[in-house]
């Protein structure tokens, strides 16, 4: 499974449209809306790294409002469990 996460600026008076239009599309798994730089959070699990093409920049830079994303693909996860086991490793000091 592929991991990406996209900032997603819109125009100031269409945030909850786009967050709407950007939850329907297939691969987005969750829709934040968020403080910081960007309006948005959406993050799209796919199978395939061609996917992430057609989720992205086919249909989701397309939806009316959104004015720029920024997309950053996850290189690993980490769970709670991975991180405590870390720590208990001394990894933390």
């Amino acid at each position: 499974m592929l991991t990406a996460i996209v900032l997603i600026d819109t125009t100031p008076d269409r945030i909850p449209e786009v967050a709407a239009a950007v939850t329907a599309i297939d691969g987005v798994s969750e829709v934040y809306s968020v403080t910081g730089k960007a309006d948005l959070v959406a993050m799209i699990r796919v199978r395939e790294h061609s996917r992430l093409a057609d989720v992205i920049a086919d249909q989701l830079s397309k939806v009316d409002g959104v004015v720029r994303t920024e997309t950053l693909v996850a290189f690993r996860a980490y769970s709670d469990v991975d991180l405590e086991q870390a720590f208990a490793l001394g990894l933390g000091d």
